[in-house]
């Protein structure tokens, strides 16, 4: 049994386990020994459940022994502090809500202890999920496990730190405009963004509601395949999630990419401000499919280059609408005030970050009487023109090849004081949140000595395909975490 059992796979556990090699009890304490020995260095985790996630591996154990084992039995998973839990605080990384613990689970944490999953405790994020590198929480910036000096990206950072440091097994994110896929980039593990609606968003605390999806990071493809079976579905409650059955999305996964069509847009390349490597990294990604038999077709996606104003009007309208129940009566920690205006002004004021507060002012602003017809409505418009370029494009082909961001992960605090440097970092993300369509960020190579990943975009609820073509150029690349991980002069400390 190799030493190292936090960096196993889910599939390596789960096999272990399965043969009688390995307990959960044995894989969740080295876990939870790993976390304690390094988690201080790079600060995944808002709140560490300990306790409840021995108790948990001692009745995953149970249930194996019982016969009742799934694929993620007693294998621990470490969740993003938005999505709610049963008796473990939920924070969202703001003061509003530091205390909160929440009565109920969220669907996706419901289907998670169905199946016999330990959680190992909820990761760091930017505060309500708004920013892209975790230097908008409220308690503290993550650190990049390749590098500490430099972000893992956001909002999902922390939920991208721990498997890539060996914190937990894999990890729950939620994507807005990239959420999943920029940290999994920055981290060298692989995301997953799902088409919108195929997990129930239920239990999430909702920043943007039209363009929130919950997926999971892992340390391998067919890892995220195992994991968004078990938290794909219909949820009753969601009136936005799917009624489409969840198919197994290992069927046809090893099957290569030789006749495949995957679209590439070369215009991408030339986008201002991306980086040589990143331009490199990419094409060599194409290179590699043609060389696996695919056949490269070029497509265009010309709106686009309006992912980021449309974004960034839509997406504080709806924050606008949702931040609003945070008043410090129904949630949130209460600063009295005067009155009960003079409540809300003390306990939003005290209680919300920067970030949080810019976007509620402008997407109150853009929602206002005189100015919805010229910004919001206007952005919906545009919104439509994305979506369709996406829908055209993808009549052409099988999937997208595509950038995930325009550079490496960056120096904390380099763009603190530079919010549209720092926007720019979604410009590849965003379009499909816009389209709600899926993704697959998997590891593709290096810049600046930092990982890098490619992005494939598929028609909705075509998971499989991205799982196909992701993991063909998996087996085919040597820039996975477990690759990473084998050269000795990579490993973590």
């Amino acid at each position: 049994m190799r030493a190292d059992l936090h960096h196993m796979t889910i599939e390596e556990a789960a096999d272990a386990m399965s043969s009688g090699q390995l307990s959960s009890v044995e894989l969740t304490e080295s876990v939870l020994a790993r976390v304690e020995s390094v988690e201080d260095r790079y600060k995944a985790y808002i709140t560490v459940d300990a306790d409840g996630a021995m108790e948990q591996a001692r009745r995953a154990d149970e249930m194996r022994a019982g016969g009742r084992a799934t694929a993620v039995t007693g294998v621990p998973v470490c969740i993003k502090d938005n999505i709610v839990t049963r008796g473990l605080r939920t924070t969202c990384a703001s003061k509003l809500l530091e205390d909160f613990v929440p009565p109920f689970d969220a669907t996706i944490i419901a289907k998670l202890r169905q199946a016999g999953a330990v959680i190992v405790g909820k990761t760091n994020l930017d505060e309500f999920a708004m920013g892209s590198s975790t230097e908008n929480s409220g308690f503290f910036t993550s650190r990049n496990p390749w590098d500490v000096s430099r972000v893992p990206g956001g909002s999902s950072g922390g939920s991208a730190v721990a498997p890539a440091y060996g914190g937990c097994i894999f990890a729950i994110g939620e994507d807005t405009g990239g959420s999943i896929r920029q940290p999994a980039s920055f981290c060298g593990i692989v995301g997953c963004k799902p088409t919108y609606g195929r997990v129930s968003r239920w239990g999430s605390v909702a920043m943007a509601s039209s363009l929130d999806q919950i997926g999971p990071m892992c340390k391998t493809v067919r890892d995220a395949a195992i994991a968004l079976r078990v938290i794909a579905g219909h949820e009753p409650k969601d009136a936005t999630s799917s009624t489409r059955p969840v198919p197994d999305y290992l069927d046809g996964i090893e099957g290569g990419v030789e006749g495949l069509k995957i679209g590439y847009v070369p215009s991408l390349l030339d986008t201002e401000g991306i980086h040589p490597g990143v331009v490199e990294v990419t094409e060599n990604a194409r290179k590699a499919y043609e060389d696996l038999g695919a056949e490269i077709v070029n497509v265009e996606l010309p709106n686009l280059k309006y992912s980021i104003s449309t974004y960034y009007i839509l997406c504080p309208s709806e924050v606008s609408a949702n931040m609003a129940r945070f008043d410090g009566i129904r949630y949130g920690v209460e600063h009295r005030g005067e009155d009960m205006w003079g409540t809300y002004a003390r306990t939003r004021g005290l209680g919300f970050g920067q970030e949080v507060k810019r976007r509620i002012i402008i997407g109150a602003f853009a929602l206002s009487a005189g100015y919805y017809d010229a910004y919001y409505q206007k952005a919906a418009k545009v919104r439509t023109l994305i979506a369709r370029d996406f829908s055209e494009a993808l009549d052409k082909c099988d999937a997208i090849l595509m950038p995930v961001t325009p550079f490496p992960a960056f120096k904390i605090g380099e763009f603190i004081d530079n919010t549209l440097r720092l926007y720019l970092a979604d410009i590849f993300t965003l379009g499909l949140n816009l389209a709600g369509l899926p993704g697959l960020c998997v590891p593709a190579g290096t810049v600046d000595n930092m990982p890098q990943g490619v992005q494939l975009v598929g028609r909705a609820y075509d998971e499989k395909i991205l799982f196909q073509a992701g993991r063909a150029f998996e087996r085919r690349s040597a820039h996975s975490l477990a690759h990473r991980l084998a050269a000795s002069k990579e490993k973590l400390p």
